[in-house]
């Protein structure tokens, strides 16, 4: 099926403004739309599978009529799609509704995602709400709008919502359209763990995976709108499964579509990690030598605490085959700190592993309460006033991590693919194994896989000189 053409337009992630390409990837028909249309603005909260699932959302309101503007701008409907990672989320949902009924005030608001399936009641009390949409239906959120010339106020939201959520594997109704240069490619939701901390099983679901056939149908649209790279996404891609088929299968057909340059593993356990999945990183000119492994905590008595499947020296061996396999593997990790039961010599046993191990960067998050979780329960709750001083050192840390990796490449020459925009002067991008790099350049790189020279460094990105590109032989025509 041949991707249908809509007028550009913008959405939010996280409070970043994102130009939208006038491509839009979708399986339904073109709508035809009235000669006022109206506007739709969609903010994400959270994670890249919330931003794939937003990008899917645009695409069925596009072509039911809707014009998508950016976030902030006078509209007539507002989608949140929200987190339920920590306690901020019901703060911001609160903040984006309010700034949008501040220059909008007849907008039409829907909130969706994972606070919606963990926090309905809370949710009904937050004024300027008309339909809240549990998880089980995100997909039908359009349907139970009104028409788009009938869209008003109401006094009450109507709730559509369930506490459990279907386990089979699934399809998608629609392909977004991404809104950067690396496509976020949706392959499985759900997760299994059960970690003291976390929601996202109550949020989520159960594992579950995509079907084969529409993932590959989805990677070849991407590519043939020109999107050099994939990114799998997902709660718990390592355990991607269709009969014999897994994350290693998946792979190696997507590795088959015509176009795709690279494919990459967004955030993945390492209980997943095998080493079928290293070899292939080691040996595939197309999968990035690229890991994002969730670590949280290096003390073993607060890994059970969390009820993560692991322990500390298990983890550093996994890491020490990684690099052992693919010397140039770029790594990162998420660390939390605060968990009820830290102390100071658990807290410095989390530093010792992030300072010992060849992470690029670290995420770091501050333990927040979720009720209905088992950490809730825990007796021993650590002082905000310490847990955000560890975090502050373990940032700190991270930006050291940052500038050493970016110091290994001054003199190299590395292949980056750009993004859209310029910050602070430069133009980014990133390498296959995740080093930022900028270039100082009046030419749009956007979306171009092109060689620079690094040539400094610092704890934000590696600083490059664009390298001149290749003269044909004569004689010899450039493709």
């Amino acid at each position: 099926m041949e991707p249908h053409s809509f007028t550009a337009g913008a959405f939010c992630v996280d409070g970043r403004r994102t130009r939208r390409r006038s491509l839009l990837l979708s399986r339904g028909t073109p709508y035809n739309a009235p000669a006022i249309m109206k506007r739709a603005s969609l903010h994400t909260l959270g994670c890249r599978l919330n931003q794939a699932e937003t990008a899917v959302l645009a695409a069925r309101l596009q072509r039911d009529g809707y014009r998508v503007v950016e976030f902030g701008e006078p509209t007539d409907l507002l989608v949140v799609n929200t987190c339920s990672v920590t306690d901020e989320a019901e703060r911001t949902c609160r903040y984006v509704i309010r700034k949008t009924l501040r220059h909008s005030p007849d907008a039409f608001v829907a909130v969706t995602g994972c606070y919606d399936q963990t926090g309905v009641h809370e949710l009904r009390t937050i004024p300027g709400i008309d339909l809240i949409v549990g998880n089980q239906f995100k997909w039908d959120l359009p349907s139970f709008l009104p028409a788009p010339d009938a869209l008003k106020k109401q006094p009450a939201p109507e709730v559509l919502h369930t506490r459990t959520i279907d386990r089979e594997d699934f399809t998608l109704p629609e392909y977004g359209e991404p809104d950067s240069t690396r496509a976020l490619l949706k392959i499985q939701d759900g997760c299994n763990v059960m970690c003291s901390f976390c929601l996202i099983p109550f949020a989520r679901g159960h594992e579950r995976s995509r079907l084969l056939d529409d993932v590959i149908q989805e990677a070849r649209m991407l590519a043939a709108g020109g999107y050099k790279e994939i990114v799998l996404t997902g709660v718990n891609v390592g355990q991607y499964r269709q009969g014999d088929l897994d994350l290693v299968g998946l792979i190696a057909e997507l590795e088959e579509v015509e176009g795709l340059d690279r494919i990459r593993i967004s955030s993945i356990e390492p209980t997943t990690i095998t080493d079928a999945l290293l070899d292939q990183m080691a040996s595939s000119s197309k999968l990035c030598p690229y890991l994002h492994i969730p670590l949280q905590s290096g003390d073993d008595r607060i890994l059970s605490a969390m009820n993560r499947p692991y322990n500390a020296d298990e983890y550093v061996r996994l890491l020490q085959r990684a690099v052992a396999k693919i010397p140039q593997l770029g790594l990162g990790t998420d660390l939390m700190v605060g968990f009820p039961g830290e102390t100071d010599d658990a807290f410095e046993h989390t530093l010792r592993i992030a300072q010992e191990l060849p992470f690029s960067y670290y995420h770091v998050f501050t333990y927040s309460p979720r009720p209905g979780t088992a950490a809730m329960k825990l007796p021993d709750q650590v002082p905000i006033a310490v847990a955000r001083q560890r975090a502050k050192v373990l940032a700190g840390l991270s930006r050291l991590k940052r500038l050493a990796f970016a110091e290994r490449y001054i003199g190299s020459t590395v292949l980056v693919l750009f993004e859209s925009g310029v910050q602070d002067g430069f133009r980014l991008g990133v390498t296959e194994n995740f080093l930022k790099v900028g270039v100082s350049s009046n030419i749009d790189l956007t979306n171009d896989l092109r060689e620079v020279r690094i040539i400094g460094a610092s704890d934000r990105w590696a600083v490059g000189q664009l390298a001149e590109r290749r003269q044909p032989m004569q004689g010899v025509p450039v493709l």
